[in-house]
């Protein structure tokens, strides 16, 4: 059930809310997890099994590592709940994978499983795992309510396309949180925003991609097109979808962590990777990077350990050689900004550094996008020239002229510079005063605009839906 659908707006989501606030507060998070559950039911009914079993297990683990009576025994029930954890995610999610190269490098025949991925693994996975670390360091005490570790595990605002929130973060608001009609109106107006970006914009550009998929010509113009519109198009939808989160978790209660902070700003790729995805980022960060041994040691493992992780970074987001390829390729550009290339940028005057980091994202996602790795360089081909194809063409300059206006809304939106001029106006004595009116009823006809647009359109799901 996506957020992006009639049936979350106007039937899931106001049952959910009336019966949570008519609830008492040590009821809230059993409505908050029956609630979640079936919103995962909806569209997951066999699945919603494996993700009960798996909050279940985390729980267990998490007593049993704080219970545990000798640290050797809490460093044994810790690596079982990560075996447990990890040994979920790859037979789900990349048995297939596994078996393909195998058959690929053998010659062997074993017949494939072709087991359906479950919604969101990828990130409640994370959650339980996190979890169970931070109880082995002693950071949090193993919880013991078995609703509230549930509900922190399945709550559906996150559930499926994150961010990745840690127990760590919303311990107290689990446990006693409050609610105010300011709190759920900024929730509110933050969803709006993320529906409005998924809707009307990420949708929009999404259109424009498989349009140019399917041109009947090709040049080197629309190669270009179509990768700086999926680009655009995958901030605007994994973006979007973290605002509805982080909106939804407001109006229940919950602070969840940022997500996004306008990345293609950035002006090096380093820079990128602290205002994208922030909270996948930070979990490798704390859960891998630093582990092994972070910048704190000689060079060589320094640029190891940044192999590592972004080959895990990229083979979490699917099990396809892009992905791998696509992590690994963030990885050689930020071992040679560590090594020397972050120097040289600084030198340069602003505009270049953030044209040389649009230009490496662009290539990025021409590669996460790839149905495979001829593809992947047939597009890049096409993009630098080496088709022999023509610049442009009459049906690359009409998709250019018919979405202009939606590609630069889409750019000049993925800066700061709207919300800024929103502040310095809200600042002003007329603005503030205007705000009070004028700030709820844009927010109504944006939410009534992508309704209509949802009624009328077709059926778009979220990217990260696949990952």
């Amino acid at each position: 059930m996506p957020f992006s659908s009639v049936s979350f707006l106007y039937f899931f989501l106001p049952v959910t809310a009336a019966l949570y606030f008519s609830a008492s507060r040590k009821m809230k998070n059993l409505i908050l997890l029956i609630a979640s559950m079936f919103f995962y039911f909806y569209g997951e009914p066999v699945y919603s099994l494996l993700m009960a079993f798996s909050s279940l297990t985390g729980y267990l683990y998490g007593l049993w590592i704080q219970k545990a009576k000798s640290k050797k025994e809490a460093r044994f029930a810790l690596i079982c709940s990560v075996v447990f954890s990890i040994g979920l995610l790859v037979f789900f999610k990349y048995s297939d994978f596994f078996i393909e190269n195998i058959n690929s490098l053998t010659g062997a025949d074993i017949p494939l499983l072709y087991i359906p991925l479950p919604i969101g693994i990828s990130f409640y996975t994370f959650q339980i795992l996190s979890y169970t670390i931070d109880v082995y360091r002693g950071q949090v005490e193993a919880e013991r309510n078995i609703i509230d570790f549930s509900a922190y595990v399945s709550l559906f605002p996150q559930l499926i396309a994150g961010p990745i929130v840690r127990y760590c973060d919303i311990r107290n608001d689990l446990r006693s949180r409050s609610h105010s009609v300011s709190g759920a109106a900024s929730g509110a107006g933050r969803f709006v925003i993320g529906l409005t970006k998924k809707v009307l914009i990420a949708n929009t550009l999404a259109e424009l991609v498989s349009s140019l998929a399917n041109a009947a010509e090709s040049t080197v113009l629309l190669y270009w097109i179509s990768a700086a519109a999926f680009s655009l198009q995958i901030y605007y939808d994994f973006s979007g979808y973290s605002d509805m989160a982080i909106g939804l978790g407001r109006i229940f209660g919950f602070h969840f962590p940022e997500n996004f902070n306008y990345p293609f700003v950035s002006k090096s790729v380093t820079e990128f990777w602290r205002r994208w995805h922030i909270s996948l980022g930070t979990w490798f960060r704390d859960y891998v990077y630093i582990p092994m041994g972070g910048s704190r040691i000689g060079k060589a493992n320094r640029i190891r350990n940044i192999l590592v992780v972004w080959f895990l970074t990229g083979f979490w987001h699917g099990a396809q050689w892009n992905f791998v390829i696509w992590g690994l390729y963030f990885a050689f550009l930020l071992i040679t900004e560590k090594l020397f290339l972050k120097r040289v940028l600084d030198r340069l005057p602003r505009f270049f550094r953030h044209l040389y980091l649009i230009l490496a994202v662009t290539i990025s996602f021409v590669i996460f996008n790839s149905n495979g790795t001829a593809m992947m360089r047939t597009t890049l081909k096409g993009m630098f020239g080496a088709l022999g194809l023509p610049f442009s063409g009459v049906e690359t300059v009409y998709y250019l002229e018919s979405y202009a206006v939606v590609l630069l809304i889409a750019a000049v939106g993925a800066t700061p510079a709207a919300a800024i001029a929103a502040k310095r106006l809200k600042k002003s004595r007329p603005g503030e005063k205007a705000a009070v009116f004028l700030e709820p009823a844009l927010y109504a006809c944006m939410l009534l605009l992508a309704t209509g647009y949802l009624v009328d359109g077709s059926f778009n799901p979220f990217l990260y839906f696949r990952f």
